[in-house]
């Protein structure tokens, strides 16, 4: 056409502010999804691994309160929880391998290194199977054992969530506690041991 708004010379005759809209329309798109990307992308210190003088909070149905230690029932199905960054109020939620279980047994059963990093009889380990990383989600009340439910990989949390059953190759990782004089449960030191799945040789 005469005013240069078609080319031809292709088997098919294509606008060109057609092209030019579809041209836009896609790079406006790619844009839209990298902004989306960047925004989705967890803060460094929501992916940083608990530390001491964190707090905890439920992974759900709460509202944001720090755990204390009488919110963990004895010898009930463990809590999921966060660590919580009391400074910024950061919940360390970045990364899946921050995840935690919490519950309450009673100490004297403890071995003594499980005792050490326990808070009025308050243990936390973390949540995640080192076989291939699923979460430890049953809990076995009469015998008080953690399992896998992926491959019922079995855990005494009186002894520091040894393996005493399935395929997984070492501990959970355990989270010392210690308890604030109002109560609430805090993170004393560092994860104890590897958290996250093993690599393979």
């Amino acid at each position: 056409m005469v005013d240069g708004r078609w080319r031809t010379g292709c088997a098919a005759t294509v606008p060109v502010y057609r092209r030019a809209l579809l041209a836009g329309a896609a790079g406006l798109g790619a844009g839209l999804i990298a902004r989306r990307g960047r925004a989705q992308i967890a803060p460094p210190a929501a992916r940083d691994r608990p530390t001491a003088g964190d707090l905890l909070v439920r992974v759900a149905g709460d509202d944001g309160r720090p755990l204390a230690v009488g919110d963990i029932a004895p010898s009930e199905k463990p809590v999921m929880a966060w660590p919580l960054e009391p400074r910024s109020g950061t919940v360390r939620n970045g990364s899946r391998l921050n995840k935690v279980l919490v519950l309450r047994l009673d100490p004297s059963g403890f071995d003594a290194p499980t005792k050490a990093n326990a808070a009025e009889g308050v243990l936390a380990y973390s949540a995640i199977c080192p076989h291939t990383g699923c979460e430890v989600a049953n809990w076995h009340a009469e015998k008080q054992i953690l399992e896998c439910p992926c491959h019922f990989s079995q855990y005494d949390p009186k002894a520091g969530a040894k393996v005493i059953g399935g395929p997984s190759p070492r501990r959970l990782a355990a989270l010392p506690l210690s308890a604030a004089e109002d109560g609430r449960l805090t993170v004393a030191r560092p994860f104890i041991g590897r958290v996250g799945v093993a690599q393979q040789s």
